[in-house]
């Protein structure tokens, strides 16, 4: 649950919105401008969101009790859960800072056609989180707190990796406070709608950890595990497709060539429904026998596992949806439209 937070934080403010905002502008800014002006606007920018996540970081740390109090309610009926998950998510907000940077540099290096470094980040932050419940949570008394640490230290890692391939690429280390430019401002009324319709899916998955907490011991991790479980292909078909893919819309778009872009289009939505069709009969089928493999040990008993998986079968049904989802928003954000994307993600909350 603490690291959820954060975890969502991290993709309305960083991620989603920001990419879908900034590259499209970043390219036609590029195609028209000449490159000396897109790094201009990339140095702006980077400066306005440096105070934006240091702010929104300070609130979440100072905050963080009255969020997990907000968020997950029935952790106040067990003596000690409150605190502790409001403990790890103070040492984990900095993430947000790291991550969102990260993002801005993923989103650069993926205008100009570099995907590796960005490709590697979230190998980065799994590698260390490992090391740390391998090595270091055993020996410790309170053992997730050294896994809290190492979101901390993977974030670092993530941005550590981005910056020597944006420098080979042109980028200088100049930051530049203007949140009075028209493309900073352009970017920045992309993103609010952008935002807005990220945070119109995690209101799904936050409605069911709300109910989930005041369900018995147990239902938190077994949504929670299950949503884990289906982000895994829809981050390994859909994110990847749509990274590919936003770039080259955005390129289309910037030089008018509207048949490129729907080709584009059209070529990614065939790929994502080719891969994630038997990605959710495979997810629904094997649902139990992937959950206990996964997880069924110590305290994850088999109810749980029946629990989780049952969960995860329900998750999956729209599995096909959300990649071809997560391929659609792209071409909308591409072609400056961040609005379509959130009427539509609200009509499926309503639904």
């Amino acid at each position: 649950m603490a690291f959820r937070i954060p975890s969502t934080l991290r993709e309305l403010l960083g991620e989603g919105a920001l990419s879908a905002a900034f590259i499209p502008v970043f390219t036609r800014t590029a195609a028209r401008e000449g490159k000396e002006a897109a790094w201009a606007l990339a140095s702006k920018v980077m400066g306005s969101l440096v105070v934006v996540l240091a702010l929104v970081t300070t609130l979440g740390i100072l905050l963080a009790p009255w969020i997990v109090q907000a968020l997950a309610p029935g952790f106040a009926h067990t003596p000690g859960k409150l605190a502790l998950t409001a403990t790890l998510l103070r040492i984990m907000f900095p993430y947000i800072f790291l991550v969102g940077l990260t993002a801005l540099f993923m989103a650069l290096l993926n205008s100009l056609g570099h995907f590796l470094a960005p490709a590697l980040s979230p190998t980065v932050l799994n590698l260390v989180m490992i090391a740390a419940a391998l090595l270091v949570a055993p020996a410790s008394d309170h053992p997730v707190l050294p896994i809290a640490v190492a979101v901390v230290l993977g974030g670092i890692g993530q941005l550590a990796i981005q910056v020597p391939a944006a420098v080979s690429r042109g980028w200088r280390a100049v930051l530049r406070v203007a949140p009075g430019d028209p493309a900073v401002r352009e970017i920045g009324r992309l993103m609010l709608p952008g935002v807005a319709g990220l945070a119109v899916t995690q209101i799904n998955v936050f409605v069911g950890t709300l109910l989930a907490s005041l369900l018995p011991e147990g239902s938190v991790a077994a949504m929670t595990y299950a949503f884990r479980l289906v982000q895994f292909p829809i981050g390994v078909v859909g994110v990847a497709i749509a990274t590919g893919a936003l770039p080259v819309m955005a390129a289309a778009i910037a030089r008018d060539a509207v048949g490129d872009m729907k080709r584009a289009l059209r070529d990614s939505l065939r790929l994502a429904i080719f891969l994630g069709l038997p990605a959710m009969v495979g997810l629904i089928v094997f649902r139990v026998p992937i959950v206990g493999v996964l997880f069924e040990r110590g305290a994850f008993g088999r109810p749980v596992t029946l629990l989780t998986a049952a969960i995860l079968a329900a998750y999956a049904v729209g599995l096909a949806f959300y990649i071809a989802n997560r391929i659609l928003a792209p071409a909308f954000y591409a072609m400056h439209d961040t609005w379509s994307p959130v009427a539509t993600g609200m009509v499926a909350v309503g639904v």
